[in-house]
């Protein structure tokens, strides 16, 4: 074993830290479809030099100065189910593996606040506080295979977020070690005018400026009641305007989602209304401000021109919203595929949605491509585009994945709209960061960046547009 392993045993003990082939390539990548295509086409990917699983903040800052000391890069990893390439280790890294920091540190039902590793999986996070007739309100589609501390280092979103915010929404402090070894805790008041918050440090940073160690979030009661509701529209557009006014109107139903007439065929054939666009929404809350919704979401929805329909459809979505195959069972069909998340105003929105689509259908090889919203804002709306191209050389997947990729962020950006919602950057948006962040934005980053961990040890390469 080298000095460097040599060394991480004498810090933490010899039963956290692995160097064997299995152990390391386990964590060679996360779920980004890139990387399971080149594993599956028998192409090299790179496994870390040593997997470190701590078990506590004090075996997280010992890692940390010890990589700091050496100058070895150190990459935090959650449970691994990151999507845009922000997991990438070289063969001289240290992979910390969070997920054996994974307690319920508390449950507060009378300020409603709850802390928690930050390796712990969402979804044991979510059961501990419903126990107590609690809920965090995020639901990310990751939840089964995400942890609480990826989901701030992603600055993910959950289904519900319509109604019940996103990541940044629900976290009330931030407890971190940063790249000099220092522990921090950041957020400490309910709200604070107390400089910068300097929470957001770490808020979408994707490890590169500390290591995320536990996480205190803002819970709320469980929902009492819940209903659903389904409309059609002609067009997407007629949809977006009829969520733009339902929003407008201060309606906050939390699941608000909107799918176009492919999708539709594709995820509720038994619904499809003529290649129509579908509305689904899920209501929650007290019975009464539930059918208040119902009651006049309905109305807004008829004064757009939608038509009504079976709410079956939404009790559907709620049972099977999880169920996703995985990209080797894709590839094994000749398939590759991918869904990429993007925002935009209400007055951006539609152009970038027909301009995305016809971009995509432009790309050799492409099959479907389609698109849904599933968060909506008092001043814009996010769009989940979907693609699937086919070969039979599978040597043509990897150049078609990006060039649809490419063909989403810059109709994304032509017409002004965000270039990630809420899968984070990583390695795959990282060439397009400059649409939202402008030139002296990006150089801003470089200088945060710098400043937070000048010997550039916390995963390199990662977010951080290259100079």
């Amino acid at each position: 074993m080298s000095d460097i392993g040599e060394a991480l045993i004498q810090a933490i003990g010899p039963d956290r830290v692995a160097s064997d082939a299995e152990a390391r390539n386990a964590r060679r990548f996360d779920q980004w479809a890139v990387k399971h295509l080149r594993d599956w086409r028998g192409e090299s990917v790179t496994a870390p030099g040593w997997v470190v699983r701590p078990g506590s903040v004090d075996d997280v800052r010992r890692v940390v100065m010890l990589a700091a000391e050496k100058r070895v890069p150190l990459i935090p990893f959650g449970l691994g189910s990151g999507v845009c390439g922000g997991i990438e280790p070289g063969a001289d890294a240290i992979l910390l593996d969070m997920s054996g920091m994974n307690a319920v540190r508390f449950i507060d039902d009378r300020d409603l606040l709850a802390g928690f590793d930050a390796g712990l999986n969402g979804l044991e996070a979510e059961q501990a506080v419903a126990a107590q007739g609690l809920t965090i309100g995020h639901w990310p589609q990751s939840i089964a295979i995400s942890s609480v501390g990826g989901w701030v280092a992603t600055r993910a979103s959950g289904q519900f977020s319509t109604a019940y915010g996103n990541i940044e929404d629900i976290i009330h402090s931030i407890e971190a070690v940063m790249p000099n070894g220092e522990l921090v805790t950041l957020g400490k008041a309910v709200r604070a005018a107390a400089g910068p918050d300097l929470r957001h440090l770490l808020m979408g940073a994707e490890g590169t400026m500390g290591v995320i160690t536990g996480v205190t979030l803002s819970l709320r009661e469980k929902a009492a009641h819940r209903g659903y509701s389904i409309y059609y529209a002609d067009d997407m557009a007629a949809g977006f305007e009829a969520q733009r006014r339902i929003v407008r109107a201060d309606w906050r139903p939390p699941v608000m989602r909107q799918y176009d007439g492919r999708e539709v065929r594709r995820l509720f054939r038994e619904h499809e209304r003529g290649g129509k666009a579908m509305l689904l929404m899920v209501h929650e809350g007290p019975q009464a401000r539930v059918e208040a919704e119902l009651a006049a979401i309905a109305e807004i929805a008829g004064s757009a021109g939608l038509e009504p329909g079976d709410p079956a459809a939404a009790r559907a979505w709620i049972e099977r919203r999880n169920h996703v195959p995985s990209w080797r069972d894709m590839f094994e069909r000749g398939y590759v595929a991918d869904t990429v998340e993007i925002s935009g105003r209400w007055s951006e929105i539609g152009a970038i949605y027909d301009d995305a689509i016809a971009a995509l259908n432009a790309v050799p090889g492409v099959i479907n491509a389609s698109a849904h919203s599933s968060h909506v804002y008092r001043s814009g709306i996010n769009l989940y585009f979907s693609f699937a191209a086919t070969f039979e050389d599978s040597a043509k997947m990897e150049p078609a994945y990006f060039a649809c990729w490419r063909a989403i962020m810059e109709a994304t950006a032509k017409h002004g709209g965000g270039i990630a919602h809420h899968h984070g950057a990583g390695r795959l948006r990282k060439p397009y960061l400059h649409h939202d962040l402008g030139d002296a934005g990006v150089s801003l980053l470089r200088t945060l960046k710098s400043a937070v961990d000048p010997q550039g040890i916390m995963n390199p390469g990662n977010l951080i547009p290259d100079a």
